[in-house]
């Protein structure tokens, strides 16, 4: 840990792991994913002459720890477990004369060591529930791909916020629950396959979604929801990046 040079990355590093003010949330992600697990194998599903719980083990495990992953990991980037243990981000800048390149490195590369850990905590989870389901094993591995990206593509929005806020956490407060809303929720009511749930359940069960038509035009829905998120993501990183230029300019 002391090797790293980046202060941004070892603030986050110090807070989370070496005053280990982070590891309840971790505690809490595999607690409630464990949970879930228990309540799929014990609860009555379909027909109670027929015990269906381990057909759809691993499917809806995956299901519940997209909703966890991108529900803990788009607050840990806002910073709302532990808003007092950070410095504002301007401070790397009025204080410590940062590049914008160094402040958004550190950031960026706290939140893929939170997702990797999270993936890490659930991969035992994960596996049994692929292992009880028969699923194969690129269909898990799959599975882990797209938790990670999705996972990564909305958290930068809340990096985003992190900057266009700094110092206003109720204003990031409601966009990262808009923000949730919109995507887990409003996307599905628009166009299903853009909605990241269907889309998984797609890949691990085979759930029939609906090309995009318009005009004489259609496209597959794999590469419609491929398209919306690789936009998402790098519109994401661009806003995000405009975000902490302004924050910059204010302190140059």
């Amino acid at each position: 840990m002391k090797g790293l040079t980046n202060p941004v990355l070892n603030e986050g590093i110090r807070v989370y792991f070496d005053e280990g003010r982070g590891f309840m949330i971790y505690f809490f992600y595999l607690v409630i994913l464990s949970l879930i697990q228990f309540l799929v194998l014990v609860l009555p599903t379909g027909d109670p002459r027929f015990w269906m719980g381990p057909a759809y083990l691993f499917k809806l495990s995956s299901v519940a720890s997209l909703l966890l992953l991108v529900y803990f990991s788009l607050r840990i980037t806002n910073q709302e477990f532990l808003t007092s243990g950070f410095q504002l981000t301007k401070h790397w800048f009025s204080q410590r004369k940062m590049k914008i390149t160094s402040v958004a490195l550190g950031q960026i590369s706290l939140l893929c060591l939170h997702l990797l850990i999270f993936l890490l905590l659930s991969a035992p989870l994960l596996g049994w529930a692929g292992a009880i389901e028969h699923a194969p094993l690129r269909t898990i591995l799959t599975a882990f791909l797209l938790l990670y990206f999705y996972g990564f593509t909305y958290s930068v929005w809340g990096l985003f916020a992190l900057a266009l806020w700094d110092h206003r956490e109720d204003s990031r407060r409601v966009f990262i629950r808009c923000l949730l809303v919109c995507l887990l929720l409003v996307s599905g009511l628009l166009y299903l396959p853009l909605n990241p749930v269907a889309f998984l359940l797609h890949l691990l069960e085979g759930l029939e979604l609906s090309p995009l038509r318009l005009g004489a035009l259609q496209w597959d829905p794999a590469t419609v929801h491929l398209a919306f998120h690789l936009t998402l993501l790098v519109s994401g990183l661009i806003f995000y990046g405009i975000a902490l230029r302004r924050l910059r300019e204010g302190y140059s």
